[in-house]
């Protein structure tokens, strides 16, 4: 069902830790299956220098978390919106047609956070 690169990024995901020094965080939940992803971000002088996820759910939701918060690590605000589920998909090869719905959900907690962080911080959207 999964091809390799999933299967690598489930069983090692990278930056699959809370950030308790979040500068915001971003959670999506996706009934269909019951996966819930949280997105911490660290952002700096516009840029995100850090990204971490938790996410309770599938291999595929934990894979694609592991992908998107590598995916925006060192991009600006506005990079990091322009991050889209079928680049997450690129990185990790495919994913099976039922679980596509993973990578949508990770886009979304990363624009639900920056939403947060804007909310914060009115003053700094453009």
């Amino acid at each position: 069902m999964y091809n390799q690169k999933v299967i690598d990024e489930f069983r090692n995901p990278q930056n699959a830790h809370e950030m308790p020094d979040a500068d915001c965080v971003g959670e999506v939940g996706g009934p269909e299956c019951g996966d819930i992803m949280r997105v911490y971000l660290k952002i700096k002088d516009g840029v995100v220098t850090d990204a971490s996820f938790l996410t309770f759910g599938c291999a595929s939701a934990i894979a694609t978390s592991s992908v998107a918060t590598r995916l925006v690590k060192g991009k600006t605000i506005a990079e990091a919106l322009k991050v889209t589920n079928k680049q997450v998909v690129q990185e990790l090869g495919e994913l099976p047609a039922q679980k596509y719905h993973c990578s949508v959900l990770a886009e979304e907690a990363i624009k639900d956070a920056i939403d947060n962080y804007y909310k914060q911080h009115p003053e700094l959207k453009q």
